[in-house]
This record gives structure tokens, sequence and C-alpha cells, in this order.
């Protein structure tokens, strides 16, 4: 694994985001950019009670693919993803992204290039539970 990158994975555990900040930021970071995707109580104009994220057997490894691709378009930046699955409450971590770099212009623009690779990318699939006992799956990359 490069030295450009700092924690990925997925995980059925809370996400912890001061972790995964630690992982990327070092003596010459004068930039940590940090984006949370946290579950909301809405979507389309519906309630949302919680989802559910179901995984395949190699979101591990794309995560980790996809932090080496935006590590190599980025080299200015060290970054860190980490995915949650199973069951998410409202307000709860469903990911972690994390970049460092000397200056936030090169941080903003990886961070933005991180989250959108993994979303169109990692193997996952979404089930929404809305409050009125409806569920809905979306698809996974």
């Amino acid at each position: 694994m490069s030295t450009q990158i700092g924690a990925t994975g997925v995980q059925d555990t809370p996400l912890n985001t001061a972790d995964v900040s630690r992982s990327v930021r070092t003596d010459t970071s004068g930039a940590l950019v940090v984006f949370e995707g946290i579950v909301r109580n809405h979507d389309d104009g519906r309630s949302v009670r919680g989802i559910e994220y179901s995984a395949h057997p190699s979101a591990g490894r794309v995560v980790g693919e996809v932090a080496e691709e935006v590590a190599e378009r980025h080299p200015e930046c060290k970054v860190a993803v980490v995915h949650r699955v199973g069951e998410l409450g409202i307000g709860e971590l469903a990911m972690v992204a994390a970049v460092s770099s000397a200056h936030r212009a090169a941080s903003f623009a990886a961070i933005s290039d991180l989250v959108d690779t993994v979303k169109e990318r990692l193997p996952v699939w979404k089930r929404q539970v809305f409050t009125d006992g409806s569920d809905e799956w979306v698809g996974s990359a």
C-alpha cells in the first residue's frame, strides 16, 4: 500500500472520524479536509427511519483501489476512506473520508474526487426504511 494512503475499508462497526483523520495527518499537512456521510431522516420527500448497507465481498478491496487511484491523481495528497455496512440509524456515519496536503485547494479537490469515485464504484446496496413501514433498495455501483 502506498504511503499516500491512510485508513481504508468497509466495516460493520461505527466509524470514527478522528481515527480516519489521524491516518492521513502528518507534520507536512497544512490542510485536512474531512467528509462525513451521515444518515439523514428524509429522502425525496419521504421520512426515513434508518438504512441498511449490504456489501459485495469485494467492497473492501474496491475501497482500497479507489484510494490508490485518487492518490495517484492527486500525488500531493494523502487519502483515507472507510464505509460502513449493516443497519444504521439517523445521524450515524455511513462513510468517512479524509484528505491531507500542504495546501487546502489540493485537499478540497481530492476529497471531492475520492467521495464521488467511491459512490460510483463501491459495490454496496442501500435499503432505506421509511417511517410508514415501507422500504426501498437502491442499487450498487
